[in-house]
């Protein structure tokens, strides 16, 4: 029941420090500054200030061709600053309007049409004098004259910052560049360059330089180190491949980005840059430590993300100025002691790595507040302790260093599969004493007839007759896909297998990211036509999820917490909260049942659930009902499951692949471009957004599941299979590379804490804050020392407790198995156990058993039910009305239920409140609302603008989601009516509705919108709204880090159509600000219409992308 942290997208914070200097030089320069004037006189118009004195003019965005000269005219004489950003310039403005700005020192002809210089730039000999800043970036500079720098620039010989980044250039002739001996500051990036310009190298004046984005320029010259007063120098993608000795001679380098290229070694003397501050190789092909960085005593930033590291050098420790230090994605296996003697390290990044142990003392690291260490087989501290940062890293080891370790092996095990599939009998013979199953085997064979569980069992039933089976029809129709080949490294298959796979399979179709989405779809499971035929004796099903301990080797002390999940759809809600890192899958499918064409409900759907839920999960497939087969037909049936994930696998990997390479597409193309056409993929996302979704793709592809191979067929009447997949278990669960947690070393004060917590006379429900202190205080904890403990229980899934909850954290709900039992009362659809319940748990005479009967049906058919019925349903676990208080608060928590009419106050008694549970709903629409259709509650028809913000799932929307997201929602809104498919409310006077429309057939996904309508000068009222209910949905998906899923902007005037297919928005929009000097973008579905922007970006952005994890 552990959370498990949302696996964040890599933004490589390293380019931030550098970059941001350009957008505060940009935003300056796009900021209209009016002449200050004095205040006004009270009755009297304030005076004008006269147009000569203006010293600054932004005309951002307002669709210019041409500079008028006229206006130059009138404000040119003061004028000292000139912004033409975003406007349709397609030449430098004439000398006649440049003659009258004699003054000017900055000039901002950025994102226009330039391809080149009108003259050669000759009329910027005008503006020589006085111009200083000069910024040409995204233009079409290179278009013409062989993609040469115009020579006209060489007249700009006061010039001091240069800003030609994002074009086309090709060459910079030495006649353009050589002149600006006064340039201090020279960005070239994302160009077209062949080779480092020699031109650069006479500019002795440069102070920073930005080459990066020149994907050809590969080598640096000797003579680079004539730039002595270089401070920054920007060569990120540039494919160099070494570095010249002249580079280390640049002894005022501050800071250094080589990331993005493919180095291996450093020069020798690469020491000699003292005074480095910030140097980046991230992204390189370092496979040792450059020992040459220890050399640098000043460095204070230090990226080596994506490279092939094995060893950090323990000398590390000489960086002592260092504050920060990313590590992530090497091959790490451990860290040196003398890390801990950093402590000015406030950025610490080693997510993606090997690294099983932690240094002693590294709680010490107190200053450090950006940590990431996920990803890695952490054993001590254990994963759980390490998620939650230094300070609980600090107080595990010194509660280490209080007590002595304890090592006890401990694995959480979980049943899963359709409902029949076999469950409980599989973990009643697997939870069976060996000797027992021997005695009972000899038993069986000397005639006695008993099975391997239970002495009651009778002699195992035959297999069907093949006429029996002959009958059985599958569940869904679906092809039967051709045999396929391995086709990933994390699927385990063994080399017979992979030769026993074909080649000839069709190809998966490709996945598209605008329009039509065919990734992953399939159909959705449904319950078995025919139901599996239980033989005499044996047990039935479950009755919604159990827990049990099993101890499965007690000479090494090898336990599991073994969990059964319910096959029944009605426990979608709550059997995610199960599902955790680190514990062993088990999915059990019925072979007597099982054909090919219910694979994706039988299997499928589960490994796509489990992946969604638990990347990397380590998944054992289990065959039961084996004796109920012939030989050949066990063999068939596990050969035709094992190529069948092969190819679900295959096309899920191919579907990523494809999608991953349109991002990579798009990040090749100038950021223009993608700005250019509403049709092009990925319109107006930021290079940002898009390394985030390409971060995304790759853990994604990194992360898939662990599928251990072969199917293992069970019968459990055969005590020899039933001891085979123990010993089947009980190898993967040691093997240290797959679980290393189980080999994780505790504080003996947690061990006993956890003991004490679970001793026998500890039944209650749940204990007190105070309760569970005084538990610490017999395992030797201090309640200063309690917190940590706790909240390792908790991420461990060993107990609850939510420190953050205001209600919830002054309790500790240890007893799981009871809470369980709670939780699998409201997944209960019939009415009959339900009435037994309340019938059971009180005196009634007939007219109070008809009124409970009226309370069933209309819990089972709308989901209600007042408080003092849920009492009576969860007797003898509560007692009174603060125990009801308190699991109503931890169902609302859990996302189970909310308060209908909860008053402002603590309610006098549990019957004035009223609870919802979503998932009960039955009808398909709540009550119609008149707003839905564009009118008012009058009828009165108005004019209303749709907003409406879309999720898509194409491989599968996560089960229950719906309905713990109409409960998290429930704060945000007002008068709503809930349907099982849509829910109606309003957000103050502003109506909003959440729609979930499941797939048609398998061309289309799943789909979560959240819709609201206002008049477009008022469309602002419909984003705050909205924008609440979108940023709970983002939490709740955080949940589910190996989900992928895409976030859409649907058009407004589509949607005014009732467009069946509207055109979508990319979702990352949503994070970003509107593009200034655009009021309207065009609908790709019919040209001639066009979306105002406000439609489509929100008024502030949000703080993260929807789309991003």
């Amino acid at each position: 029941m552990a959370q498990t942290e949302r696996p964040e997208e890599a933004v490589w914070r390293e380019e931030s420090a550098l970059r941001a200097r350009k957008e505060e030089v940009a935003a300056e320069a796009a900021g209209e500054v009016a002449a200050k004037a004095p205040p006004p006189t009270e009755g009297l118009v304030p005076p004008q200030p006269p147009a000569s004195r203006l010293s600054s003019l932004a005309l951002v965005g307002r669709g210019l061709e041409e500079l008028p000269e006229g206006l130059c005219a009138a404000v040119g004489g003061e004028l000292s600053a000139l912004s033409l950003r975003r406007n349709r310039l397609a030449q430098l403005p004439p000398p006649s309007a440049l003659r009258h700005l004699v003054r000017l020192s900055e000039l901002d002809l950025s994102h226009n049409r330039l391809r080149g210089l009108r003259d050669e730039g000759r009329a910027l000999a005008l503006l020589g004098g006085q111009l200083r800043k000069l910024n040409l970036s995204h233009n079409q500079l290179g278009a013409e004259s062989e993609g040469a720098l115009p020579a006209g620039l060489a007249h700009l010989r006061c010039l001091e910052e240069l800003d030609l980044s994002f074009n086309r250039l090709r060459r910079l002739p030495e006649r353009s560049l050589a002149p600006l001996q006064r340039l201090r500051a020279l960005d070239v990036d994302h160009n077209q360059l062949g080779a480092f310009p020699n031109a650069l190298l006479s500019l002795g004046a440069l102070e920073e330089l930005d080459c990066s984005g020149n994907r050809l320029l590969r080598a640096l010259p000797e003579g680079i180190s004539a730039l002595h007063r270089l401070k920054v120098l920007w060569l990120s993608g540039t494919g160099l491949e070494a570095l010249p000795e002249g580079l280390c001679r640049l002894a005022a380098l501050e800071s250094l980005m080589l990331d993005g290229n493919r180095l291996v070694a450093l020069p020798a003397g690469f020491g000699g840059l003292q005074r480095l501050k910030m140097l980046n190789l991230s992204s390189n092909l370092l496979s040792d430590f450059p020992t040459a960085i220890l050399a640098l005593p000043g460095l204070e930033e230090l990226y080596l993300s994506r490279n092939q590291l094995s060893l950090l050098p323990g000398g590390v420790s000489q960086l002592q100025q260092l504050r920060t230090l990313w590590l992530d994605n090497n091959r790490l296996r451990f860290l040196p002691d003398a890390v801990v003697q950093l402590r000015q390290l406030e950025e610490l990044v080693l997510q993606g790595n090997q690294i099983a142990i932690l240094p002693e003392g590294f709680g010490q690291l107190s200053r450090v507040s950006l940590w990431k260490i996920k990803d890695n087989p952490l054993i001590q501290p254990p994963y759980e302790v390490c998620m939650k940062g230094i300070p609980y890293i600090a107080a595990y080891q010194k509660e280490l260093a209080h007590s002595r370790p304890a090592l006890k092996p401990r694995l959480k095990l979980v049943l899963m599969g359709l409902k029949n599939a076999g469950k409980t009998l599989l973990r009643k013979c697997l939870m069976e004493e060996e000797e027992e199953s021997e005695e009972l085997g000899t038993g069986r064979e000397l005639g006695k007839g008993r099975g391997c569980f239970m002495p009651s069992l009778r002699d195992p039933p035959q297999p069907l007759p093949p006429k029996a089976q002959l009958n059985r029809r599958p569940i869904v129709e679906q092809p039967e896909p051709s045999p396929m080949p391995s086709l990933s490294p994390k699927c385990l298959l063994s080399a017979e297998e992979q030769d026993a796979l074909s080649d000839d399979s069709p190809r998966c179709p490709s996945p598209k990211m605008n329009g039509d989405m065919c990734l992953g779809r399939y159909p959705l499971p449904q319950p078995l036509a025919t139901p599996v035929p239980h033989a005499a004796g044996l047990p039935k099903g479950s009755k919604g999820i159990e827990v049990a301990d099993w101890t499965a080797d007690a000479k090494r002390g090898l336990t599991f917490i073994v969990y059964e999940l319910a096959g029944d759809p009605s426990y979608d809600v709550i059997q995610p909260f199960f599902l955790s890192p680190g514990a062993l899958y088990v999915l059990a499918v019925n072979l007597s049942t099982y054909v090919p064409q219910c694979f994706y409900p039988s299997v499928g759907y589960f490994l796509h659930w489990l992946g969604a839920k638990v990347p990397h999960a380590v998944v054992c497939m289990v065959g039961t009902h084996a004796d109920l087969c012939a030989e050949r037909e066990v063999e068939e049936k596990c050969l035709d499951i094992h190529r069948q994930i092969a190819w679900q696998e295959k096309c899920d990997y191919e579907g990523l692949q494809a999608l991953a390479q349109q991002v990579d597409e798009a990040l090749g193309q100038d950021f223009d471009l993608r700005c250019s056409s509403p049709h092009v993929a990925f319109y107006g996302v930021s290079d940002k957004n898009l390394r985030r979704k390409k971060a995304q793709f790759q853990y994604l592809l990194n992360h898939r599941p662990q599928i251990l191979s072969p199917v293992l067929p069970v019968s459990c009447w055969d005590c020899c299979q039933v001891r085979r997949l123990r010993e089947k278990l009980l190898s993967v669960a040691e093997h240290r590379d797959i679980f290393p947690n189980l080999h994780r070393v505790l504080p003996r004060s947690w061990q006993v804490l956890e003991e004490l917590h679970f001793q026998p006379r500890a039944q209650q429900l749940w204990l007190t804050w105070w309760d569970s202190a005084r538990l610490g205080l017999q395992a030797g904890l201090t309640e200063d020392r309690l917190q940590s403990a706790l909240s390792y229980l908790h991420e461990s899934g060993k107990l609850l407790y939510f420190e953050e909850h205001l209600t919830l954290r002054e309790y500790v709900f240890h007893n799981l198995p009871r809470l369980i039992d709670i939780l699998n009362v409201f997944c209960q659809r019939d009415a009959t156990v339900l009435l037994q319940k309340l019938l059971t748990n009180t005196h009634v005479d007939e007219l109070k058993a008809n009124q409970l009967h009226h309370y069933v049906e209309g819990f089972l058919l709308h989901g209600l039910l007042p408080a003092h019925i849920i009492r009576l349903l969860l007797k003898p676990h509560i007692q009174s009305r603060e125990d009801l208080q308190l699991i109503l608060e931890l169902l609302e928590k859990m996302g189970l239920c909310y308060c209908v009419n909860k008053p402002k106050c603590k309610p006098l008694n549990g019957a004035t409140a009223w609870y919802k549970f979503p998932c009960y709903v039955k009808n398909e629409m709540p009550h119609a609302e008149a707003w839905i259709n564009g009118t008012n509650l009058g009828g009165q028809s108005f004019v209303a603008e749709q907003l409406e913000i879309e999720y898509s799932f194409p491989f599968i929307f996560p089960p229950g989601l719906f309905a713990r997201y109409s409960v998290q929602i429930n704060s945000h809104v007002v008068q709503r009516s809930d349907g099982k498919y849509q829910i109606y409310a309003y957000r103050g006077k502003v109506p909003v509705v959440v729609s979930y429309r499941p797939a048609k057939g398998t061309q289309h996904p799943e789909t979560l919108s959240i819709a609201s309508h206002a008049s477009l000068p008022n469309i602002w009222t419909a984003w705050q709204a909205i924008t609440p209910l979108v940023e709970e949905l983002n939490v709740l998906l955080q949940e589910w880090p190996g989900l992928y899923y895409t976030v859409h902007v649907l058009c407004s005037k589509c949607l005014k159509r009732g467009s069946p297919r509207p055109h979508t928005f990319p979702g990352e929009l949503l994070s970003q600000p509107r593009p200034e000097g655009v009021t309207e973008i065009i609908c790709p579905k019919n040209g001639n219409e066009r979306v105002n922007v406000a439609l489509v970006y929100p008024p502030s952005p949000t703080v993260i992308s929807p789309c991003s994890k």
